[in-house]
């Protein structure tokens, strides 16, 4: 058979493999590779990369195949021979690849004694014991460590299904005479399918080497396997994997000593280099050919493994089916329309042909658990905006809002489960994700990983010091980073700008090093909420191991892998806007009486809308920044849909396609509507023919370009929100081309291209915009009606959103609302409301603002406080708070109500040295104590007491800091009639903005 590759190191053994699986893949196939397995220590975590180019090689090779036989030339022909690929998504002048290799799954399992070997699964249940191998191992250890022994390995058919292909241990490794014993039993046990890997060193040694583990073999009865164990794709990847060796151990290039690869010849090789490497053992080298035959297990075996969510007798159709009648005619009490009964016929009847009942069913089911809970929660996504998720209660945006077709998220021809985010209280979200895990079991859910790549700075810096370079030069290169674009022209002028020469040796290669380490795995960390649920065991399809944070496991795939395979992913997100707006309406049902929900809030509100064209709109989510803040005045938005576009419009797509003015001049009648062609028409019609969305955009690929569906789903995938390896460039000339081919202007072409591009960064679908527009009227409905009521809610949900608690206390007292400094007796940790003189609501400041203030300390104070405290003495006697934070409450000058000023309080708080009163004196003297003479100190002037406010509460309702400074900053008019009597702006930066959405 010919020679496969089984030993293959990627970089997903983080710090010590030199090139990506999609590398190795493609790789294999212009080598003439049939097989490939990616092995990587004790983990599967770049397997799925790997399966997804092979995909990409098997497209190529098809499209090569059919162009050929139809007699065409497939691309422009590229030098030496070799055919390029024209193809949208193809690599520049890729080589004449015919084969397509096989990959074979596989880890390399190195036990904690140092016993190393490679096991690759033969079919799903040699996987199956794979995985919950690894996960054994890792559930064993801290986040990131594996811990196997032996006995693991040993024990009654832990590998069975399993081909094991086992590595010497070197000469002088401890222990190996108890290897010996361990590989007998190994072979013992599972014949014929042990083998001994022999693999060249290139010393000089290999053929007496080779001689010598072919005599091992025969002694334990095993025959031999020849690999290269590559741990780089080709040899110019050798520098490279010694910077990464420097940085694993923490030391200069200098100093790496043994530890470097002491030539550039671990790299994937092909049949003809490994027959001329092991020549006399070629029985070897073919093997390698027959153990991949026997390996027949895919991983496009793992799809579609869904919990059934079967409820009693109750088949999950006929449940589905049930929920969403039920669940419509709550939505429509005065009878359902007769266009949303067949669009919902229309999607169950596609949701049962596809199976993907189980899928609504599990999400249904998490999103009832929170509202049982009261836990505020707001699907979006894909298919949240579709009638049956509308039914459901997974979203409250009506999909009548949009423009939506179903099955551009539940397609026959993608045969992929659809996308449900679910957005969940910040405060609250680990609540239904530790309810996943109880409900489900932990060997049937996990938390998707992310894969934490190397950027820009972080290899500036990990490269730099690797290869020797001073720190202030290090520092120097890493602050220039955003400035660098992909040419080395643009590169060297940055260089030459910190004076630095280009062209220095140590300097360029360095560069060059950062270039090839930028999209690197570096470590695996937990998604923001992508759960995997399974019908079966999860530790079946996936290892899994545990996260850095406590109580939660995680699987070592990322969403791109999972949707790559087609499995099950819920995202269980969080939304600090669903906080504030829950606590919102719990405030106005305990204050006023009112009791409303996301689904009941007025809708159409014109006072609502008018306050958005003011720009009124601090604290409302979504347009609170300041580019929505301007944008709000021209758009001035008039209904839901409005804020449909607001919440999209704004956002790198639109605006890096030149869409945003164009819109708006369109919208205020100053250019008219005009439509590229009637086919466009119908896709731009609610945009003014301005594409906005995503899905515009993917349909202008399909009607103005020409895409196929399977092009368009390979575009669609390329601008995946935060792609770590977006490739939506490549489809640029393919794009230009069919848009012009069909009668489109290119200026058109270019800039709905660019839109694209956009997207590529940051991808905002319109069910996205809809599902967040909700919530902008929401929050803006609260702010408009209610405003105590939001400031309240908005200060208690901190920190979240653009603006610090000082912008939103100086918000809300501009409309009117009376707020409360934090008292003693007075404020609970939350800020609260209380009634005001003129029969509304003020705004009491909660202990929360305090910096340095325990919740549980407070938790004390108020439990003790009674009919109230009369001095700081009596909070330490009853509460028994410590002086730390006695300090922290007079400095905030929480005892003010007392008839105690802030520096009274600070002296009685630093008389008190102890956590609670002396025995002899807890219960006071009776007026036998002595009494000490009152200290008289000096007021604090109005700057001191503003000062003190913003560094103990990070506001002030005395006065702006800026007020103080106005008589210097606005002379006199009438002292001086020049330009320095004109005032000077001036403001004060009060915090760092926090975006959401």
């Amino acid at each position: 058979m010919a020679f496969a590759e089984l030993c293959i190191t990627s970089n997903f053994t983080f710090l010590t493999g030199g090139s990506h699986p999609e590398e190795y893949a493609r790789q294999a196939a212009f080598l003439g590779l049939p097989a490939l397995a990616i092995a990587d220590v004790n983990s599967v975590a770049g397997i799925v990369r790997a399966h997804v180019a092979l995909r990409e090689v098997a497209r190529e090779v098809r499209l090569r195949a059919e162009a050929e036989a139809a007699g065409r030339v497939h691309g422009p022909p590229a030098p030496g021979g070799a055919s390029g690929s024209g193809d949208a998504g193809a690599p520049a002048g890729s080589l004449d690849i015919r084969t397509v290799p096989r990959l074979l799954p596989a880890a390399r399992l190195v036990l904690v004694d140092d016993t190393s070997l490679t096991v690759v699964a033969r079919d799903r249940r040699g996987w199956a014991r794979l995985c919950r191998l690894l996960s054994r191992g890792r559930l064993r250890a801290e986040k990131g460590a594996c811990h196997l022994t032996a006995a693991d390995l040993l024990s009654e058919g832990a590998l069975a299904g399993l081909e094991l292909l086992l590595h010497p241990p070197a000469r002088n490794q401890r222990g190996a005479f108890a290897w010996v014993g361990f590989a007998r039993r190994l072979a013992r046990l599972y014949a014929p399918h042990v083998a001994l890997v022999m693999a060249p060193r290139y010393d000089g040694g290999d053929a007496g080497r080779f001689a010598r583990l072919a005599r091992l073999a025969a002694r334990l009865g095993v025959p031999t396997v020849a690999s290269a164990r590559p741990i780089m794709h080709e040899g110019a990847r050798r520098p490279l994997v010694d910077v990464l060796s420097c940085i694993r151990l923490g030391c200069r290039i200098e100093a790496l000593g043994r530890a470097a690869r002491a030539n550039a010849e671990e790299r994937l090789r092909s049949e003809a280099e490994m027959l001329r490497l092991f020549r006399g053992h070629e029985a070897a080298v073919h093997r390698s050919g027959d153990i991949a035959a026997r390996c027949r297990f895919s991983l496009d075996e793992l799809r579609h493994e869904y919990p059934s969510e079967i409820a009693g007798d109750e088949r999950p159709p006929e449940r589905l089916a049930r929920l969403a009648r039920e669940g419509l005619a709550r939505r429509y009490p005065a009878g359902v329309p007769e266009r949303v009964q067949e669009m919902m016929a229309h999607e169950l009847r596609l949701i049962s042909r596809l199976g993907y009942e189980p899928y609504f069913l599990t999400v249904h089911d998490v999103v009832a658990f929170a509202r049982k809970r009261g836990i505020l929660c707001q699907g979006r996504g894909s298919a949240a905006n579709s009638v049956v998720c509308y039914a459901l209660g997974i979203t409250e945006v009506s999909p009548e809002i949009g423009s939506m077709v179903f099955e551009r998220f539940v397609s026959e021809a993608r045969d992929e489960p659809p996308d449900i985010d679910v957005d969940f209280e910040h405060e609250r979200r680990e609540e239904v994700i530790q309810h996943i895990y109880t409900h489900y079991g932990r060997h049937r859910a996990g938390l998707c990983a992310t894969v934490i790549h190397y950027r820009g700075k972080r290899a500036v810096r990990e490269v730099g010091r690797a290869m020797g370079l001073s720190e202030d030069v290090v520092a120097a290169l890493s602050s220039q980073i955003w400035g660098w674009g992909s040419g080395t022209g643009m590169a060297d002028a940055r260089l030459r700008e910190l004076g630095l020469d280009p062209a220095e040796p140590r300097l360029a290669l360095t560069m060059r090093l950062v270039r090839e380490l930028i999209g690197f795995p570096r470590h695996l960390s937990q998604h923001v909420g992508g759960f995997v649920i399974t019908e079966g065991r999860l530790d079946e399809l996936v290892p899994i191991e545990n996260a850095a944070m406590e109580d939660r496991t995680v699987i070592c795939w990322d969403k791109d892998d999972i949707d790559a395979l087609g499995i099950l992913k819920v995202d269980v997100l969080a939304l600090g806007m669903l906080s504030c707006i829950r606590k919102a309406f719990d405030l106005l049902r305990r204050h006023k009486g009112q009791d409303w929900t996301l689904a009941t809030l007025p809708p159409e509100d014109p006072a609502v809308y008018d306050m958005l064209c003011r720009a009124d709109s601090l604290g409302v989510f979504q347009v609170e920044s300041r580019a929505q803040m301007n944008f709000l005045p021209r758009m001035r938005p008039r209904c839901f849909y409005d804020l449909v576009i607001q919440v999209a419009i704004i956002r790198p797509g639109p605006i890096q396609g030149d869409m945003v003015h164009p819109f708006i001049r369109r919208r205020n009648g100053e250019e008219a509507v005009t439509f590229p062609s009637d086919a466009l028409g119908e896709v731009l019609g609610k945009t003014l023919g301005v594409p906005l969305f995503q899905e515009q955009a993917m349909q202008i690929a399909i009607i103005g370009a020409g895409f196929t569906a399977e092009e368009a789903d390979r575009l669609r995938r390329s601008l995946a929100t935060f792609k770590k390896h977006g490739n939506v460039s490549a489809f640029r000339a393919r794009f230009l081309k069919g848009m012009m081919r069909n009668g489109y202007d290119r200026d058109f072409a270019e800039r709905c291209f660019s839109q694209i591009e956009g997207f590529g960064s940051y991808g905002f679908p319109e069910s996205h915009a809809a599902s967040f527009a909700l919530l902008v009227y929401a929050s803006a409905w609260l702010k408009c009606h209610h405003p105590a009521v939001f400031a309240c809610a908005l200060l208690n949900s901190q920190p979240m959103g653009f603006y610090a608690p000082a912008q939103i206390v100086r918000d809300v007292r501009a409309h009117g609302v009376e707020v409360r400094p934090v008292d003693v007796n007075a404020s609970s940790w939350d800020c609260t409301l209380e009634p005001d003189a003129r029969g509304g609501l003020s705004l009491r400041l909660g202990f929360r603002q305090v910096k340095g203030l325990a919740e549980d300390e407070v938790e004390w104070l108020v439990a003790a406080r009674g009919n109230g405290y009369r001095s700081v003495e009596d909070v330490w006697r009853r509460a028994g708070l410590g002086p730390r934070s006695l300090h922290r409450l007079a400095e905030a000058d929480a005892f003010a109500a007392l008839g105690i000023s802030r520096r009274e309080a600070q002296w009685a708080a630093r008389a008190i040295v102890s956590k609670a009163p002396l025995p002899l004196f807890e219960g006071g003297l009776d007026g036998e104590g002595i009494v000490e003479p009152n200290a008289h100190l000096p007021e604090m002037t109005l700057g001191e007491e503003v000062v003190e406010d913003y560094s103990t509460l990070r506001l002030s309702l005395r006065a702006h800091p800026v007020a103080l400074l106005r008589p210097l900053l606005t002379p006199d008019p009438s002292a001086s009639s020049g330009p320095e009597a004109q005032g000077q702006p001036s403001g004060v930066a009060v915090s760092r903005s926090r975006s959401e959405g």
